[in-house]
């Protein structure tokens, strides 16, 4: 789908972008690349004084805060080094940025985002985040159930998989939403705000 319109009140959501992730073999983009695309949206979105939120994952070494359930794959945080789930510098050190922290997939589920955006009268969200089929994907599923416009910020989002990247990118967010490179949202961004 090609990207049309950018709402009033849009807001930019970046999913994960912290230091033990960002290090990660990611696909079909680096984590630092996938970095210097969020920091120049995030500038974009800030120099239109349009919210920015950072949303980081968190989990207990013993894994007591992780959401409950079986699963195959283990979910405690035993061994991740300390600093993990630090937002990385580059989107760092801005106070009007909203800062989310969540401990599962989706941004939404057990976190105050979707209040947080409605207070402020959000009515659509651009994401950008690791991992693109994990909490990029999660996120704009529980965004689009909740009414938002979402637009996902294809260039600006990476995966550990490559066929689960290109899942998402073609099978899942054209249902969800509109998607764009960085540079055309930020076009669209500068044509659409005085």
């Amino acid at each position: 789908m090609t990207l049309t319109t950018l709402d009033a009140r849009t807001a930019l959501v970046v999913i994960d972008l912290q230091k033990g992730i960002v290090v990660a073999p990611t696909t079909p983009h680096t984590g630092p690349e996938v970095v210097a695309r969020a920091a120049e949206l995030a500038a974009a979105f800030r120099s239109h004084d349009l919210p920015v939120v950072l949303v980081r994952v968190t989990v207990a070494a013993d894994g007591a805060d992780a959401t409950p359930g079986r699963t195959e794959a283990s979910r405690g945080g035993a061994g991740l080094p300390e600093g993990w789930d630090i937002v990385v510098d580059e989107l760092s050190g801005h106070p009007e940025d909203i800062r989310v922290t969540k401990r599962n997939w989706g941004a939404f589920h057990g976190t105050d985002l979707d209040l947080q955006l409605r207070r402020r009268g959000v009515t659509q969200i651009v994401l950008a985040g690791i991992a693109t089929s994990i909490g990029v994907e999660s996120t704009a599923r529980a965004a689009h159930e909740h009414g938002y416009h979402v637009t996902l910020a294809i260039d600006a989002m990476a995966d550990l998989d490559a066929e689960a990247h290109r899942n998402s990118v073609e099978r899942i967010f054209p249902r969800l939403g509109e998607s764009g490179t960085t540079a055309e949202i930020v076009e669209l961004l500068a044509k659409t705000r005085p």
